[in-house]
């Protein structure tokens, strides 16, 4: 299912002995675009450090009424005696390794797929080891970034600025962000528009700014995206065909298949 990080933001975070906090925001990579960890707001329990959830350690969405909350099956003892994060330093290679081993979690950059040798998020602890996932080195150019951080980013077109990134919409099977919802009221007033990651030329983190190679009158033209329920495999398709490209799910059912 597909869901914003905004909806996601403040859920309730339960693992298998209490609640930790709640959804901060997210850590993903630069290459799959895929979240590799939530960051919980435990500033009751743990303060001055950042808590590190991965996607293998989230067993459940429930999005029923008031009671928003992932769970996760993990201890509080196993998540506080987790390699330590200072709250105000970035996620190093080193740290994830270790993170990661702690957890004996597989290294998800130990394959050519969004989560190693897998398109989707595997759970079965002997399948990463048959695979050998587990224990492979950080490839060169790796970088983690923040949801938070891209936020408010332009949007750069051949011929102008489109808007501003406002949202993201992430797939909770895969953990794939799946679009950049991106703001152009100062441009079209009340339009939203859906931007793949995989159709961006470039993103100058340094000048905040999200480089596409296309025109504005193109993506003026694509499918106008309004609110979440719009996000139906028939509006996807309707996207895809506008800007000329194959669906996402095409290559994950040819990866699956494998």
């Amino acid at each position: 299912m597909l869901k914003t990080v905004k909806t996601l933001k403040g859920f309730k975070l339960d693992c298998l002995d209490g609640e930790i906090g709640r959804v901060k925001e997210f850590y993903f990579d630069d290459r799959h675009w895929t979240i590799r960890y939530l960051v919980a707001d435990t500033e009751n329990w743990l303060p001055d450090r950042q808590v590190l959830i991965s996607p293998y350690a989230m067993v459940i969405f429930n999005n029923d009424g008031v009671d928003r909350k992932i769970e996760i099956y993990l201890t509080k003892r196993q998540i506080e005696d987790s390699p330590f994060l200072d709250s105000d330093k970035p996620v190093s290679r080193q740290f994830e390794n270790a993170f990661l081993g702690y957890y004996e979690f597989p290294a998800y950059w130990g394959g050519p797929c969004q989560w190693g040798f897998y398109s989707h998020l595997e759970h079965d602890r002997e399948k990463w080891k048959a695979s050998g996932q587990i224990k492979k080195p950080l490839p060169k150019g790796h970088h983690l970034r923040s949801t938070d951080a891209l936020t408010g980013f332009h949007l750069q077109a051949l011929n102008g600025e489109i808007g501003h990134v406002e949202d993201f919409v992430i797939d909770d099977e895969t953990w794939a962000i799946r679009y950049l919802i991106v703001n152009t009221h100062n441009l079209w007033p009340g339009r939203k528009i859906l931007f793949s990651p995989q159709w961006i030329e470039n993103v100058a983190w340094v000048e905040s700014k999200v480089f596409v190679n296309l025109s504005r009158e193109a993506i003026k033209r694509s499918p106008e995206y309004t609110e979440e329920f719009l996000l139906t495999r028939d509006y996807e398709t309707e996207l895809h065909r506008h800007y000329h490209r194959k669906g996402y799910w095409v290559d994950e059912l040819v990866q699956s298949s494998r």
